[in-house]
């Protein structure tokens, strides 16, 4: 049974679905942007860390009726500081620092929320989000957020693949890579905190990463990979939209799903192709052999 054009995309003629694709479309792109630097440096655990170090802002937000974005904000700065210090006065690794502030900022969460009056409801909406009550002063700081990530990885572009390449040779270029990698930090928190409402703390990484991941195979260059992950968030939004509406699932979790297939996808595509190729090549070579062997003769 076919179904129609027209009643499987009915939920986007609805002012609320068009207002949380725009937004989950900027956000896609501020993912795609970031997430890309994510992956080239390896940076997996820090997105993941970011998020769930948003939660204690985020939940003393919503029991003094704050904005929410702005305490995750200032959570997640918070936390992103944290770790540079921790890491400078306590001699730790970046990866044992993270790990100590990502603890303590989650332990730190859950217990502001478990004193909240409402503690079922602020936690789904902080794990999980809520795209669909997007409203138009939130489209408009996600574009403001967009803006400002495009505009400053473009302007630190040179030094943040300096820095991806070996930091020292950026050191010796003059390219400040100790710069570069806060910037870096800056950029991932920006993106976890625009994230926040379309996807939740839980899900973020998949959004940050996902695409990121699902473009690696088919491109070779950072700037082409950004605009591939950029481009395949977004269809990871309309398509976790439209199946989050027929088939009543959590749109939050249905967007991050949807772009953890993509990755998938892509990665079986990408195999399937280089055993075709791998397979075209063995004939020709092949024929070459048995040309030079009768050439010998």
């Amino acid at each position: 049974m076919t179904v129609p054009t027209d009643a499987l995309l009915a939920p986007f003629a609805l002012d609320f679905v068009q207002r949380a694709f725009a937004g989950g479309a900027l956000v896609a792109i501020l993912c795609g942007i970031v997430g890309t630097w994510v992956i080239v440096r390896g940076m997996a655990f820090l997105g993941e860390a970011l998020a769930h170090g948003m939660l204690p802002g985020v939940a003393l937000a919503t029991v003094l009726g704050a904005p929410v974005l702005v305490g995750g904000a200032l959570s997640a700065v918070a936390m992103s500081l944290g770790i540079a210090a921790v890491q400078r006065r306590g001699k730790l690794s970046y990866d044992t620092s993270i790990g100590l502030l990502f603890v303590a900022m989650l332990a730190l969460g859950v217990i502001v929320i478990s004193h909240s009056g409402s503690f079922a409801t602020d936690a789904t909406s902080i794990l999980f989000g809520d795209i669909l009550a997007i409203a138009p002063v939130d489209l408009a700081l996600l574009a403001g957020a967009t803006v400002v990530g495009l505009i400053v990885a473009a302007a630190f572009h040179r030094s943040l693949v300096a820095l991806a390449l070996d930091p020292r040779v950026a050191a010796v270029l003059g390219l400040r890579p100790r710069l570069a990698q806060a910037v870096l930090v800056g950029l991932v928190t920006l993106a976890v905190v625009a994230s926040y409402q379309a996807v939740g703390s839980l899900l973020v990484v998949g959004l940050l990463l996902a695409p990121a991941v699902a473009a690696s195979p088919w491109t070779t260059r950072i700037p082409t990979r950004m605009l591939l992950a950029a481009a395949l968030g977004v269809v990871a939004v309309f398509a976790g939209l439209l199946v989050s509406w027929h088939a009543a699932t959590a749109a939050g979790a249905s967007i991050a799903a949807a772009a953890i297939a993509f990755a998938a996808l892509s990665g079986a595509a990408r195999a399937a192709v280089d055993a075709m190729r791998s397979r075209g090549a063995r004939p020709r070579r092949a024929g070459v052999d048995a040309h030079r062997t009768g050439a010998l003769a």
